[in-house]
C-alpha cells in the first residue's frame, strides 16, 4: 500500500490544506486575543483597585477602630456567589459612612473575587431561584460596577436584574467595560439612598401611579372587552408644566384611569420631594413590550397620529419585527378635526375592532382628543403616546442607550430639533424643577387651585388590586 504522503496530490488537495491550515491560525489567534483581553482586564481591575484601597486605606481603619465605641462590629463578612458559583467573602464596614462601607469590595476585587465590572452580587438565597438562562451570569466575575445599577439610576431597568446580569455576560468587551465603568460613577450619584416606592405620586397637584413596566403592561391588556373606555396618559416635566397653567389639562388628567411618570426630571423631582420612583415607564420602551404580549394575547391595535406616510413606514417595521402582531387600521393625524373627517376616523377606529388605540398627537392635544372622543370609541384601552411613531418608523432616530442610561436623551432630543425644543428643554426643566422646590415649600405640598380634583381619583392600592 502506498502512503499517502507519497500520492499524487491535486489543486484541490493544496485547496483543503490551506483552508485548514487558515482555520486553525484562527483559533490560535482568537485564544490569544481572549487571554490578552482577559490579562489586560485582570491587571486593570488589581491596578486601579490596588489604587483606591491605598487611598481609602486610613478611612477604612477610622471606620474599623471606632465602630465598637458605637455599638457596631469593626468588619461584617457576607458570603456571595462568585464565578462559577463559587462561594466568596465580601466584607462590609458598619462604622463607615454611607456611601463608604464598601470599601472592602476593592479588597475582594485585589484577591481576585470580584472585578471593577461585572454582574452584581448575588447572595446565597437568591440564586434558588435562578433559571437555567440566568445561571450565564457566573460565567464572569461579579463586578463592582453593573448594568443594572446604572440603569436603575436612571429608571430604565425595566427588565430586572438577573436579565440585566445575563445581557452584561453576552455584550461584555474591554471597550464596553470601559464605558459601563464610567457611566457608573454618575449613575452612583444620580441613584441617591435607596427607598421604597410609594404606589403613587403628586407633583405639581397631579396624581401619577407610581408602577412598574411589568404592571402597566399587564394593566393594558387586561382591560375589560365590555368595560367602559380605559385611558392611560405619560406625563413628563413638559406635560407639568402645562398642567400648572392649563386647568382644563389638569382636568383630563385627574379623570384618566391611568396617569405614568416618564422622564429623568420625574426622578429628581421625586428625590426633591424625598419619594422614589419605581420607574421612567415612558411610551416609547413600554411600546415594545407592549408588542411581545399582544402577540401571544392575540390583541390588536389602531395607530392614529403622526405625519403622512410615517404610520405607513411604522406598520411596515412592526409587520418586519412583530410579523404576528395584528395592526387593525392605522391613519395620519393631519385632518380636520371636528368636520366630517374626524367622525368617519372614529368610525373606521370602532369597525376595525380593534383592542388598543395608540394616539400620537402630542400632548395635551393627544389627552384632549381621548377626552373628547371618550364616549364614541368602542376599544379598550386609549393611550397617548405622543412621539412614539417618530421612533419606530424611523423618521427621528432615538437616543443612544448609553445616553438613556445617564438620564441625558433629552439632550438628543434638544441636538435633532433644536428650534422645536430648546424652549421645552432649557427653559422647561429648570423651571419645572424651581416650580417643584416652590410647591414643596408649601404646607402639605397643596394643588396650586384647590378647585381642581386633581387628587380626586383613586390610586389602584384603593381599589383593593394589589401590585404586580
Amino acid at each position: 500500500m502506498v502512503p499517502e504522503r507519497l500520492l499524487p496530490h491535486t489543486a484541490l488537495d493544496g485547496l483543503h490544506r490551506r483552508r485548514r491550515l487558515r482555520l486553525a491560525w484562527l483559533r490560535a489567534s482568537g485564544r490569544v486575543l481572549t487571554f490578552t483581553t482577559a490579562a489586560l482586564r485582570r491587571v486593570l481591575d488589581v491596578t486601579v483597585a490596588a489604587i483606591l484601597s491605598a487611598a481609602t486605606g486610613p478611612i477604612a481603619v477610622a471606620a474599623m477602630i471606632t465602630a465598637p465605641s458605637r455599638g457596631k462590629p469593626p468588619l461584617l463578612h457576607r458570603t456571595y456567589l462568585g464565578r462559577w458559583m463559587k462561594p466568596i467573602e465580601v466584607g462590609v464596614l458598619p462604622g463607615a459612612p454611607r456611601g463608604l462601607r464598601h470599601i472592602p469590595r476593592l479588597w475582594a476585587i485585589v484577591r481576585g473575587d470580584m472585578s471593577l465590572v461585572g454582574p452584581a452580587l448575588m447572595a446565597l438565597d437568591d440564586a434558588r431561584s435562578l433559571t437555567a438562562v440566568d445561571l450565564e451570569r457566573f460565567q464572569v466575575r461579579p463586578g463592582l460596577a453593573d448594568l443594572f445599577m446604572v440603569r436603575s439610576a436612571a429608571n430604565i431597568a425595566f427588565d430586572g436584574r438577573s436579565a440585566a446580569a445575563v445581557e452584561q455576560v453576552h455584550t461584555a468587551s474591554l471597550f464596553r467595560d470601559l464605558g459601563l465603568l464610567v457611566r457608573a460613577l454618575p449613575a452612583a450619584v444620580m441613584r441617591g439612598r435607596k427607598a421604597v416606592a410609594p404606589h403613587a405620586l403628586s407633583i405639581l397637584g397631579v396624581r401619577m401611579d407610581n408602577w412598574t413596566m411589568h404592571r402597566a403592561v399587564s394593566w393594558i391588556v387586561d382591560a375589560p372587552h365590555d368595560g367602559p373606555l380605559q385611558t392611560l396618559a405619560f406625563v413628563n416635566p413638559d406635560c407639568l408644566n402645562i398642567a400648572w397653567r392649563d386647568d382644563g389639562y389638569r382636568e383630563i388628567l385627574s379623570k384618566s384611569s391611568v396617569v405614568l411618570p416618564d422622564g429623568i426630571g420625574i426622578h429628581y423631582a421625586c428625590r426633591m420631594l424625598g419619594t422614589h420612583l419605581a420607574a421612567n415607564v415612558n411610551g416609547t420602551d413600554l411600546f415594545p413590550r407592549l408588542c411581545d404580549t399582544l402577540e401571544t394575547r392575540d390583541q390588536s391595535i389602531f395607530l392614529l397620529g403622526g405625519r403622512p406616510g410615517v404610520t405607513d413606514a411604522l406598520v411596515e417595521r412592526l409587520a418586519q419585527r412583530w410579523p404576528r402582531l395584528r395592526v387593525a387600521g392605522h391613519h395620519h393625524g393631519y385632518f380636520d378635526r371636528g368636520g366630517d373627517e374626524e367622525k368617519a376616523i372614529v368610525d373606521m377606529i370602532n369597525s376595525s375592532r380593534a383592542d388598543h388605540l395608540l394616539v400620537a398627537f402630542g400632548a395635551p392635544h393627544q389627552e384632549r382628543w381621548i377626552a373628547d372622543h371618550r364616549d364614541q370609541l368602542r376599544v379598550r384601552v386609549a393611550i397617548g403616546v405622543g412621539g412614539l411613531f417618530d421612533f419606530y418608523s424611523g423618521a427621528i432616530p432615538r437616543a443612544p442607550l448609553w445616553m438613556r442610561e445617564l438620564g441625558f436623551e433629552w439632550t438628543w432630543r434638544l441636538l435633532q430639533e433644536p428650534g422645536r425644543m430648546w424652549q421645552r428643554y432649557v427653559i422647561g426643566n429648570p423651571l419645572f424643577l424651581w416650580r417643584v422646590w416652590r410647591w414643596r415649600g408649601s404646607e402639605g405640598f397643596p394643588n396650586r387651585n384647590p378647585s381642581a380634583t386633581i387628587n380626586q381619583r383613586p390610586t389602584m392600592e384603593e381599589k383593593g388590586e394589589d401590585d404586580v
